[in-house]
């Protein structure tokens, strides 16, 4: 293993004058794989999605294998049964990576989720429907501790310097994935695979990503072996090499106890809950795209866009490719100017929520007969620009506080995922008349009315510095000493400087 990771810790590891660290060192590693790992897990969540077509229409696409007689009103309990569960594990898997480690949640949280897809088309044939959706509960259960996991990973690898960066090229894993499997999950079932394969072959990439993770991964830099003296330091250390919003992690060494939960403080802090209220209104837009527009563009436009797999993939691959360009427009701006932390992060959010609320009140104004390809336009727009979030409220759990990343996701995750199951049902009780414009009008103006406020929000009530809570006991920041009148030491000084007036990057020219 130390041979292998060499590799990157030997010629490609610079270290540049301004002191930014190796170029490319282990901390990459293990943000590609922790990009694979969001990948393996969004095919696994969509892959019933495809295969539910071929496992009830076997005529269309291989009649080689089994059919089933599932109703629309089934296939939707088994389409939403995955949430059932993921709703759950959000909280406790957040607990379990902050004490376990992030490693070992992330790995169980795949392997259980690929062990049970490869066992679907034989719960589906001893079982029929209710087995499958006890199953896929089950997978819901697994997966509900990998964006914990995920973030309480990232607190620990990311430098502040590359932490909108890393969080968003990991975060992206999600649409390739999504683009992968909706882009060939057709093509695998009307081949001589058929749909069992779609299960089968998912969950063998998912068992396999696993133990490359188990190998490879370490829930923090210290207890990675291949890591360099130069590279740890750069990641762990607090000081002149670092930005003040890391003081607050603690260092990641083994033997390092894991922090008590302040819970009351989590659950009376403003900023905290600013972000659950922008988490909220940010999935109730996305999810009222993603779920009910294939019914508007039927409805309303003639298109079946479901039909059309690699057409059904174009706002994820979207989303995925614009995710890269955020994060190159965010390096640039950070380079070329002395911008402040807080003011990139709600740039970022600004462009991640009100470019999708304009596309959603253009899409209300495209009438029956109206321009199919503007619609699809607008929907490309309004998902793809919504990566910008991962550059903006997404990764802020990890500025409110580093030693508790993973369990504020969960939170947050938890209450706007329960959210996503209550904005497709209001949605249900806004059209009654799915050809009427004017009650899909609403419906996009209300989804464009959370995407606003909550935006709004975040610009008003969003910080970016360390909460207090965040940090051990006995440990100050200079506001409290401030407040004390008791003289901070240079290096306590250093390390609290307040983040929503620091420079993103020391490096820029003033």
């Amino acid at each position: 293993m130390a041979f292998w990771c060499d590799c990157f810790n030997g010629g490609y590891q610079q270290i540049d004058a301004a002191r930014q660290g190796p170029r490319f060192g282990i901390r990459h590693l293990q943000c590609f794989l922790a990009f694979c790992g969001l990948a393996v897990a969004y095919s696994l969540r969509v892959n019933l999605s495809v295969a539910i077509v071929a496992m009830t229409d076997k005529n269309h696409t291989n009649p080689a294998f089994d059919e089933y007689n599932w109703d629309e009103g089934i296939k939707s309990y088994l389409l939403s049964s995955f949430f059932w569960g993921y709703v759950v594990t959000q909280v406790p898997g957040g607990y379990m990576a902050h004490h376990y480690g992030a490693k070992y949640t992330f790995f169980f949280g795949v392997f259980i989720c690929s062990t049970l897809a490869i066992l679907t088309p034989l719960c589906a044939k001893i079982g029929d429907w209710p087995l499958v959706l006890a199953l896929r509960a089950a997978q819901g259960l697994s997966q509900g501790m990998i964006f914990p996991s995920t973030h309480t990973f990232l607190s620990k690898w990311a430098p502040a310097e590359e932490r909108g960066r890393l969080v968003s090229y990991c975060y992206s894993g999600a649409q390739f994935g999504t683009v992968v499997m909706l882009s060939v999950s057709g093509y695998i079932a009307s081949s001589w695979l058929g749909w069992p394969s779609i299960f089968y072959l998912s969950g063998i990439v998912g068992i396999s990503w696993s133990f490359v993770w188990l190998y490879l991964s370490a829930s923090t830099p210290a207890e990675h072996p291949s890591i360099s003296v130069a590279e740890l330091r750069y990641i762990e250390s607090s000081g002149q090499t670092r930005r003040p919003s890391d003081a607050g992690r603690t260092s990641g060494s083994a033997q390092a106890p894991a922090h008590k939960l302040p819970w009351s403080h989590i659950f009376t802090s403003g900023p905290f809950l600013t972000l659950i209220f922008v988490h909220l209104s940010n999935n109730w837009g996305f999810w009222t795209l993603l779920t009910e527009i294939p019914t508007y563009m039927k409805s309303i436009l003639g298109v079946d866009i479901r039909s059309n797999g690699p057409l059904s993939a174009l706002p994820y691959l979207a989303m995925c490719l614009l995710s890269y360009v955020f994060i190159f427009l965010g390096d640039f701006i950070n380079a070329r100017y002395t911008t402040r932390l807080w003011v990139s992060r709600k740039f970022f959010n600004t462009i991640g929520q009100w470019v999708p609320m304009v596309a959603l009140i253009g899409l209300g104004y495209i009438n029956a007969g109206g321009s199919v390809k503007l619609a699809i336009t607008l929907l490309t727009i309004a998902v793809g620009a919504n990566a910008a979030t991962y550059l903006g409220f997404q990764v802020n759990h990890i500025d409110l506080a580093p030693n508790f990343a993973g369990t504020l996701m969960g939170i947050t995750n938890c209450v706007a995922n329960v959210i996503s199951i209550i904005a497709p049902l209001t949605v249900g009780l806004i059209v009654t008349d799915e050809e009427n414009p004017t009650q899909w009008r609403i419906v996009f103006y209300v989804s464009a009315f959370f995407y606003f406020v909550g935006n709004l929000f975040f610009l008003i009530f969003g910080r970016t510095s360390p909460q207090k809570w965040n940090f051990p006991q006995g440990q100050t920041t200079n506001a409290e000493n401030r407040s004390t009148n008791v003289a901070p030491s240079s290096d306590e000084a250093q390390e609290h400087t307040d983040d929503e007036t620091a420079p993103l990057n020391r490096n820029a020219a003033p």
